[in-house]
Formats: structure tokens, sequence, C-alpha cells
């Protein structure tokens, strides 16, 4: 099993900066990729960083050179750097961890809401 647990949500102006964090614990062995998503409101769930364990890091188009993904190996932690946020970034963010095959299975945190202001 792996747990997630996010933090950092909260109430930001529009072209402000925020910070989420991830701390993950668990079968962390089993970890493949760790990523963000969010939902906004009344949109389906998307995709907005996603870091495999070799490495490499995607990012949706809409957050390409303003949201950087981190993480911190002493303390099983990511984190998700967002700067110039959009009122469109208003959304609850969630943490996502995958595991290796065969499993496959996917983990998720509680989620945490970034309401941005215009």
């Amino acid at each position: 099993q792996v747990q997630l647990v996010e933090s950092g949500g909260g109430l930001v102006e529009a072209g402000g900066s925020l910070t989420l964090s991830c701390a993950a614990s668990g079968s962390l062995h089993r970890v493949y990729a760790m990523g963000w998503y969010r939902q906004a409101p009344g949109e389906q769930r998307e995709l907005v960083a996603s870091s495999r364990s070799d490495g490499d890091t995607t990012y949706a188009s809409s957050v390409k050179g303003r949201f950087t993904s981190s993480r911190d190996d002493a303390t099983n932690t990511i984190y998700l750097q967002m700067n110039r946020l959009k009122p469109d970034a208003t959304a609850v963010f969630s943490c996502n961890a995958d595991s290796f095959p065969p499993d496959c299975l996917a983990y998720w945190g509680q989620g945490t809401k970034v309401t941005v202001s215009s």
C-alpha cells in the first residue's frame, strides 16, 4: 500500500504563486511514477505533471513554463511549484502514484483545493 497526503492549497490572487506538497509513505519501492492532477468544477480530472522513476517529467501544455514539479527523496515528498497562477487553475489538486507492472495500481491522495481569485 502507498499513502499520499497533500497539503499547501488555499486562496491566492491571480498572478501569484503557491507550492503544493505530497508526502508519500508505505510500499514506496512499488512506485513507478508520481504526479499531480487537478479537477476544476464541472471538469474532468486532468494531468498537471508526472515524473517517472527514470527521472523524466512531463507537464500539461497549459502549465509549461509556470509550474515545476520536484522531489525530495530524503523525505519521500514531491512538490508542485505554481507560478503566475490563472483563475482557470482553480481546482482540487491530487497527488498520484502508480505502481510497477504487473499490478499497475493507482494511488491517490485526498486532494488539496486551490482557489485563484480574479
